[in-house]
């Protein structure tokens, strides 16, 4: 099956062939045909299976063939994301996907000028890829409107939950046309995550490519059972078989991670660091560079974890688990990209093993020791405290991309289930009607 046997126009399909892409990938094979129909849709996939189209082509299609342009200051297609390198690699795909086309994509994350934002939405957008945070902002200063706002994406819902972005959607979900379609995208699915796909799905199809939770079985897994203090001069040893290969080494918080980097660096590699202390400039240039294989090492927090789809990344490095399970798999996600292989490696320390135990049993699998032995678990052992490496600091959702906000006592929130808002009703269509 190809792009063409989906349904989508010509034109479109003719702009992915220009850019090497000729064959649907499974959950693209299940989802768009749907989607296309004006479904509502709840995805899961593994990251790096091509959600991105997934719900973007099904959206780019519609908005090609009505012709028409947005309205000043509106908004046709709205893509929520957790995070700022997330959110921009969808700007990037869906920009290279609308190529030659009328569509206006544009990005609005927190960490950059709210000023050129703001003009950018002046004339109305197409399609607007935005951290929930900043598209408040935006709100706010009255810069967008959302009322004509006829599809919309939940990208990484999971992670969404887990930040603290449920009271950025209930603000910016009635805002939305009632008549509308959703799409909500995710790599693993705790139990909140159908309480929220009640909340803002009307009766949506679902669609799963591998069972959420589980890592590409393209990716070699591997645990080196070593000291903490013993971690740094083992990390060196396995980066100096492989300098000319792309890594990502991955630790819990922001000071570990730029203390790393600087010791990597101190040792001849050349590295580079993104974290939440960093400033978005700064964050983007790592990046650009580590693309290009400039810098051949990346340290960095779980703000790396998701978005990042650089198809020559070769080893993840895991310098400290993740003190949340799901993230492990969505870290691991950044080496074998696009069906190449990969190779992922968990350094674990004593004290870490109560968060391998819920990653293995997350995974449903055990992951293969390399070298030591395995750690006994202590009594009364619990997990290290969250180490705070993504965006904390920024006030939570506001910064586009922080931890969870503190507890909000004004009425009508709740740091609860998700849920609040009247349950939305079919209006005609085969779109859904607003929260």
């Amino acid at each position: 099956m190809d792009f063409d046997m989906l349904g989508l126009a010509p034109r479109l399909v003719t702009i992915l062939k220009e850019q090497g892409i000729t064959d649907p990938t499974p959950i693209q094979k299940q989802a768009i045909p749907h989607a296309m129909q004006g479904r509502d849709v709840m995805g899961l996939a593994q990251t790096g299976t091509g959600k991105t189209a997934a719900f973007g082509l099904p959206m780019i299609d519609a908005l090609m063939k009505a012709g028409s342009k947005p309205a000043p200051k509106t908004v046709r297609g709205l893509i929520l994301a957790p995070t700022r390198e997330l959110a921009k690699q969808i700007a990037d795909n869906l920009t290279a996907y609308t190529k030659g086309s009328h569509l206006k994509v544009a990005l609005v994350v927190g960490g950059a000028g709210i000023v050129g934002q703001t003009k950018r939405l002046q004339n109305g957008v197409d399609l607007l890829v935005a951290t929930p945070g900043r598209l408040i902002d935006l709100l706010d200063r009255r810069a967008v409107r959302l009322d004509e706002t006829v599809y919309l994406v939940l990208d990484e819902a999971d992670q969404m939950l887990d930040m603290g972005f449920i009271h950025a959607l209930r603000q910016i979900a009635p805002l939305l046309a009632a008549d509308r379609q959703t799409m909500m995208f995710s790599a693993t699915m705790p139990k909140l995550m159908s309480e929220l796909a009640d909340t803002y799905l009307n009766n949506p199809i679902r669609v799963q490519v591998n069972p959420p939770g589980q890592a590409v079985k393209k990716i070699d897994q591997s645990v080196h059972y070593v000291a903490q203090a013993a971690k740094f001069d083992l990390l060196v040893e396995l980066l100096d078989d492989h300098r000319d290969e792309l890594a990502i080494v991955f630790g819990r918080t922001k000071h570990g991670c730029e203390k790393i980097y600087k010791q990597l660096e101190k040792k001849g590699f050349a590295a580079a660091s993104i974290h939440g202390n960093k400033s978005q400039g700064q964050r983007d240039r790592a990046l650009e560079a580590f693309k290009q294989g400039k810098v051949r090492v990346l340290v960095a927090t779980d703000v790396a974890a998701r978005g990042l789809d650089i198809p020559d990344v070769a080893f993840v490095y895991n310098y400290d688990l993740p003190n949340v399970a799901e993230n492990y798999v969505h870290r691991i996600g950044r080496t074998a990209r696009a069906g190449a292989d990969g190779r992922a490696v968990a350094l674990v320390a004593p004290d870490e093993m109560i968060e391998l135990q819920d990653i293995e049993k997350a995974m449903k699998d055990t992951i293969p020791t390399a070298t030591g032995t395995r750690w006994e678990v202590q009594p009364g052992q619990k997990k290290r405290p969250n180490g705070g490496g993504g965006n904390r600091g920024r006030g939570g959702p506001r910064g586009g991309g922080g931890g969870k906000p503190k507890a909000n006592n004004k009425p009508g929130h709740t740091n609860a289930k998700p849920g609040g808002g009247q349950r939305r009703r079919r209006s005609g269509g085969g779109r859904s009607s607003a929260a």
